[in-house]
């Protein structure tokens, strides 16, 4: 089995960000550092991570939180900042956060232990709808917000189509709802930063159908059952 995956399966992160764990040196195989595509025999080699042996998981846990600004989404940050992990009820089981909202954005994000779902839900080939509220400086009018749906160069690369429905739009600010099916870094702030417009507030309100249900800002709470199946299917 692939290392990335055993870890996922492991409730370590992600298998995206499990690759990075790997690459951070943080990964050892029968006491020694493994590099990125390492295979192991789950049944009889001992994988540590920073030190501790990691096990397969008897039981997953999913949670849905709504995100406040000024904290990250990591288990640790290296510059010592308050992390969302902070805002988890105490004795919550050991989860880690899915995808990424940037310390500026806020809204809901998933935690869970289950890998496999993690990845389901963040790697760009299953492309599942996140939609975003957000607000822009000024006036966008609609040429510009056509030449968003349609795609925009941002890293490089361009992106893909994507919806958006105005919400209101005066020549101080501009709302819409945006609905994307890629997670690359900070990919709106970054799509409207390339037609020359600043993102003044962005928050995730839902994953595929799946909404914040009425949380308040650093609330937490357990999914239901249809809601991980939704989430497993979507």
């Amino acid at each position: 089995m692939r290392l990335n995956k055993y870890l996922a399966e492991c409730g370590i992160a992600s298998r995206r960000a499990c690759d990075k764990i790997i690459e951070e040196k943080r990964v050892k195989v029968n006491g020694k550092v493994c590099g990125l595509g390492t295979e192991i025999d789950e049944n009889s080699d001992h994988v540590t991570v920073d030190g501790k042996k990691v096990g397969r998981v008897n039981k997953f846990d999913y949670y849905i939180m709504n995100k406040p600004k000024g904290c990250v989404c990591t288990v640790k940050d290296d510059k010592d900042r308050k992390t969302v992990m902070d805002y988890l009820p105490p004795m919550s089981a050991r989860v880690f956060p899915v995808g990424r909202l940037d310390y500026d954005s806020e809204g809901l994000l998933i935690f869970t232990n289950d890998g496999d779902l993690a990845n389901r839900l963040t790697h760009p080939r299953n492309e599942v709808p996140k939609t975003y509220l957000v607000k822009i400086e000024g006036e966008v009018d609609d040429k510009l917000l056509d030449k968003v749906r349609l795609g925009v160069e941002i890293d490089g690369r361009m992106t893909k189509k994507c919806t958006i429905k105005l919400i209101a739009r005066t020549h101080e600010f501009t709302k819409i709802h945006i609905t994307i099916t890629e997670g690359r870094n900070r990919e709106v702030r970054k799509m409207f930063e390339s037609i020359g417009k600043n993102v003044e507030f962005l928050k995730r309100i839902k994953i595929g159908d799946l909404s914040l249900s009425g949380l308040d800002r650093g609330e937490t709470r357990k999914l239901t059952l249809d809601e991980i199946n939704y989430l497993k299917n979507v």
